[in-house]
């Protein structure tokens, strides 16, 4: 039996049966008793006090008698659901003596807009929403194995141990044998961290090379998480714009501390970075000392083409750093995520976030290595690009069918469509009139850095949307942006 955290005090006038029926009472009140389980037993609960069990029987019979518990022949006694909500409705809250709100630290991007993600969103007939999976596309039979094995020998001591600031040498070596040769990345093991999501990695960086005053540049539209992680350090946040080419790069980078971009299928829009303005990139960092940050978070999802090199592999002096991330493929939940940069920094990264989560879980680092070395990382990859690769093409398909404007093509790759509209189109309200529809699309005004941001875009993601469900889902958008531009209600 787990301690009930009932205390007696054998000094006090008051009988030890009224203290431990009081003290029962009132956890029934604050919810640490309640009617799913059973009560503990008289022997139980006189054992633990080391007093009689006559002493238990007489506080319980009182509470039996005023109804505050039931009596279940063969179960033992339980709390009486009727009676614990009048409890619960008796009990006095406290009332807190500091004003909080006067001692929380303020952060620079507390005007930057959030993207929110509506919490049940699995249960609308149409969910066509960014950043989650289709849960049954998820392989759950590969991933029990990996768990499992990883808590026996050999492995049991590198997933349970405290590593204080290493990583698993095992997921290091398949990350550096297996991932990153795709992406034409060679990378020794002094040269990567594993990190809870390519987001801690990017958190750590900017703790780490970021200052009040230092001018950081991003995509605009981009990534908004990017934006509030570097407005939280004090930095100077401005955007670059992007055309169907990528980054619009300027004359030069001079007084840039620091450029986050995703060329493989930039955050939104999805388009690729040439392989020109990739080496005039390169060029300008190296003329201005600008740390580049490659955010390579789904170059997975490439369903034409040959994808292009990463930066990190164009780059001659080792100073690009890269961001990789398995959420993306395996499940956004799952939280693992690696950064590869020069092993000076790399030491200093670990220090930092030693101090924040000291290390991801051992556990999930061997399951993940595991898996990776069996091949089923590799098969469940293949056979998850395929799924996503006909839900692209049959997204993009019914978008040129069902939405009343002429589309111009979508880029090969990604997990979304980046969709603009015409000038006098309200995304906004068209997300507000197909949720009530059933259809979940995300609004793209967000995304942009400048304050008048244009309303005609919007996102449709479709990596959670059953294949079966994208052709109607879409006809209900295309209906009801059709309906919004006529001025119809």
């Amino acid at each position: 039996m787990a301690r009930t955290l009932i205390e007696i005090n054998r000094s006090s006038n008051q009988p030890l049966y009224r203290q431990v029926r009081r003290v029962i009472e009132h956890g029934i009140a604050v919810g640490v008793f309640d009617a799913r389980r059973r009560l503990p037993s008289s022997r139980e609960l006189a054992a633990e006090l080391k007093v009689s069990r006559n002493t238990i029987n007489l506080a319980y019979q009182e509470l039996l008698t005023e109804g505050l518990v039931l009596s279940h022949e063969r179960r033992g006694i339980f709390v009486n659901p009727d009676m614990a909500a009048a409890a619960e409705a008796d009990v006095q809250t406290t009332r807190s003596m500091i004003d909080w709100s006067s001692r929380m630290r303020r952060y620079a991007d507390e005007g930057v807009p959030e993207v929110q993600k509506t919490a049940d969103w699995h249960k609308y007939p149409y969910p066509f929403v960014a950043g989650q999976i289709d849960v049954q596309s998820f392989p759950a039979t590969a991933w029990i194995r990996s768990l499992r094995e990883a808590l026996y020998q050999p492995h049991r001591f590198a997933s349970l141990q405290d590593c204080v600031g290493a990583d698993d040498p095992m997921l290091i070596d398949m990350i550096r044998r297996q991932i990153l040769p795709a992406r034409g990345i060679e990378a020794g093991p002094d040269e990567i961290l594993i990190t809870i999501g390519s987001q801690q990695g990017l958190d750590l960086l900017a703790r780490t090379l970021l200052g009040p005053h230092q001018r950081v540049a991003i995509e605009n539209p981009g990534y908004l998480d990017a934006r509030h992680i570097f407005r939280r350090t004090g930095a100077q946040v401005y955007g670059i714009d992007v055309d169907k080419d990528g980054l619009c790069l300027p004359p030069a980078l001079s007084g840039t501390a620091l450029l986050y971009v995703t060329p493989s299928h930039h955050h939104p829009t999805n388009v690729t970075l040439s392989m020109e303005r990739r080496h005039r990139l390169l060029n300008l960092a190296t003329a201005s000392g600008t740390v580049v940050i490659e955010d390579d978070y789904d170059s997975e999802f490439r369903y034409e083409g040959s994808p292009s090199p990463a930066l990190k592999a164009l780059d001659s002096t080792g100073d690009v750093l890269y961001l990789g991330t398995f959420s993306k493929f395996l499940s956004p939940g799952l939280r693992l995520g690696f950064l590869v940069g020069p092993p000076e920094l790399i030491r200093e990264l670990k220090k930092v976030r030693r101090y924040q989560v000291r290390h991801p879980p051992g556990h999930l680092q061997r399951a993940l290595a595991l898996m990776i070395d069996s091949g089923d990382y590799h098969r469940a990859l293949r056979r998850h690009r395929r799924q996503m690769k006909a839900r692209w093409e049959m997204v993009s398909g019914f978008s040129t069918e069902y939405l009343p404007w002429d589309q111009e093509g979508y880029p090969p790759g990604g997990v979304s469509l980046w969709i603009t509209g015409p000038p006098e189109l309200d995304a906004l309200e068209l997300v507000r009139r197909v949720e009530q529809r059933g259809v979940l699309i995300e609004r793209g005004d967000i995304y942009f850095i400048q304050p008048q941001a244009p309303r005609n875009c919007f996102r449709v993601g479709f990596g959670a949307i059953p294949s079966r469900s994208i052709g109607e889902g879409m006809a209900l958008v295309g209906e009801t942006a059709r309906m919004l531009l006529a001025g119809s209600d």
